[in-house]
């Protein structure tokens, strides 16, 4: 974990990881709960941590992108396009992230 702190990518793995988790809580756990059950209490918590991981999984994305000289129809894209799918970060970090060299 110490060693994922020290560079941009392993930051950004660990922004992933976190931003996945959140997606993942907000769309099966608060939403449910509030559209299904009429409990609302998670959203807007569990919403803005999501948001800001969000916004910082992207400012991240964007500077490991120019820090690794990604072209961006290549490769910064896919990674972008991650942060919006389910499951798609842990995908991305298995295929992608995990596979740079620091």
């Amino acid at each position: 974990m110490k060693n994922l702190l020290q560079t941009n990518t392993g930051r950004l793995r660990i922004i992933g990881f976190l931003e996945g988790t959140s997606l993942l809580i907000l769309l099966f756990i608060a939403m449910p709960l509030k559209y299904i059950f009429g409990m609302p209490f998670l959203t807007r918590p569990v919403g803005t941590v999501h948001g800001a991981l969000f916004l910082l999984f992207i400012f991240n994305t964007l500077s490991v992108g120019v820090e690794q000289n990604w072209r961006f129809a290549a490769t910064t894209w896919k990674v972008l396009l991650a942060c919006i799918i389910p499951f798609g970060t842990f995908y991305i970090d298995t295929k992608i992230l995990s596979k740079i060299k620091a």
